[in-house]
């Protein structure tokens, strides 16, 4: 089940960028999906940014596919956050349990909302994947669809693990952070633009492209979600789905001047 059948394999990611500036979300959404990107991905930890997403897809839903994700500790309170994401959305498609909190108790209610037809999918993300044993649990358990992992030239703990047993078990594979996070600043701002010369055959004209070409390299990657607060980065960002794939010449060069 990959997620890639859904859309393009570039969606957007939410955390920390418009939050409650909808007209912001509007012009970034706009970009992304000129761009041909179709999956955008938030959650109620992003505060605002769900509500401000919703309004941006109104008139562009059946272009979208949205996942989003359930954090809270108790079943009530995660039920809240589904009906309040029906409102923003009137749909969720891909529905993940974030962070792997309450996983168990959330899973449950959320599959039977899938066994009805009213949710695709369902999902499981952490955002540290060297925390591998809980989530391995949860991988193994049969109750999701697709797992959500952080991944990048200097961030690969999940290549040991993660990756092989979601090939193992047929899970689809979302990569968070593919442009590096705040432990990641090595990533940041890359290297000179003269540096990327040799990645212009496969379409490559930013450092963030490359390093989303490279997370879209490993064939057990099914879709990259980068944040921007930026409709021209949104754009970019959506065309390193297409144009030829890196091969492990490439993925090196990558992995050489991120200094990893």
């Amino acid at each position: 089940m990959e997620v890639r059948r859904l859309g393009p394999v570039v969606g957007l990611g939410t955390y920390q960028t418009f939050l409650d500036d909808v007209a912001l979300a509007n012009e970034v959404v706009g970009a992304a999906i000129g761009g041909g990107s179709t999956v955008f991905d938030s959650s109620p930890m992003y505060g605002p940014a769900e509500e401000s997403l919703g309004a941006a897809l109104h008139e562009r839903r059946g272009a979208a596919v949205v996942a989003t994700k359930i954090w809270a500790e108790s079943v009530a309170e995660g039920r809240r956050q589904y009906e309040a994401q029906l409102g923003f959305f009137g749909r969720v498609d891909l529905q993940q349990v974030h962070n792997l909190v309450a996983w168990r108790e959330q899973a449950a209610w959320i599959a039977e909302e899938r066994d009805a037809g009213r949710i695709d999918r369902v999902g499981v993300t952490h955002f540290d994947a060297g925390g591998v044993e809980g989530f391995e649990e949860a991988m193994r358990s049969a109750a999701f669809d697709c797992v959500q992992i952080p991944l990048n030239p200097v961030e690969r703990e999940c290549e040991a693990r993660i990756l092989p047993l979601a090939e193992e078990l047929g899970l689809a594979v979302i990569v968070m952070r593919p442009l590096g996070g705040a432990r990641d600043r090595t990533l940041r701002p890359g290297p000179p633009v003269e540096a990327l010369a040799p990645l212009r055959p496969f379409g490559v004209e930013t450092w963030a492209q490359a390093l989303l070409k490279w997370c879209l390299a490993d064939p057990r990657v099914d879709l990259v979600i980068p944040a921007t607060s930026k409709p021209e980065r949104a754009r970019e960002n959506a065309a390193a789905g297409y144009g030829p794939p890196f091969g492990p010449d490439e993925r090196r060069f990558v992995e050489e001047l991120a200094g990893a």
